[in-house]
């Protein structure tokens, strides 16, 4: 990715200064437009960027391969995520505080983000997602997310049909071994988000980020 990624902001630049920052990930063949749209339905003291990944996938874009992909290997991740890093670190310093939501990949690539400097994330927002293997990578420092012990919400549908179970269980396990996990499980989204869903998403960003200030 570079420095000067695709982004939609909720905001214009001279608007931001001094607020909470909110960065969304979207899900694999998506784009920044997927998202933006909940920013009306957050609370409005954030300031939302969207962010477009890097790869061409069908009609819309990709963080990293997909893991049945023969393209795909631990260092696709976690390059797209210093990628996402180094955009970052460039306008964090206008911001109160950074936060991350993603859903499906984007949840993979947000908990990336996380697992390598977790103390510089307020809170995380997953959805219908998932965590990747590290495969013992040194990008990933899971030690330190257990010392910090985020506040991370992860919601979805038992019957989502697009996540792998085996992917769900690991999931579970390094969330309750490394974060303050807010879990919620919804009937009927599928691999998809809901009113309830997003209402729980803005009472946790508020309660986790905004209060806790």
């Amino acid at each position: 990715m570079s420095e000067n990624p695709t982004v939609l902001w909720s905001r214009p630049e001279d608007a931001r200064a001094g607020t909470p920052l909110l960065v969304v990930f979207h899900g694999y063949g998506a784009d920044e437009a997927d998202l933006f749209s909940l920013a009306g339905q957050l609370p409005g003291e954030f300031t939302v960027a969207a962010v477009r990944a890097p790869l061409p996938a069908g009609a819309g874009f990709a963080w990293f391969p997909l893991r049945s992909d023969l393209g795909y290997a631990v260092s696709s991740v976690t390059a797209a995520a210093a990628g996402v890093e180094q955009w970052l670190e460039a306008v964090r310093g206008a911001h109160s505080s950074v936060s991350l939501l993603g859903f499906s990949q984007g949840m993979a690539l947000a908990t990336t983000l996380l697992r390598h400097r977790p103390a510089r994330y307020a809170a995380v927002v997953g959805l219908s997602g998932f965590v990747v293997d590290a495969e013992n990578d040194s990008y990933f420092d899971d030690d330190a997310v257990a010392q910090c012990r985020p506040e991370i919400f992860w919601g979805r549908d038992q019957a989502d049909p697009v996540i792998p179970q085996a992917a769900i269980e690991a999931t579970n396990s390094w969330m309750h071994a490394h974060v303050k996990l807010t879990k919620v499980l919804y009937s009927g989204i599928m691999h998809g988000i809901n009113a309830q869903e997003i209402a729980h998403v803005s009472e946790f960003l508020q309660y986790k980020v905004l209060d806790a200030r």
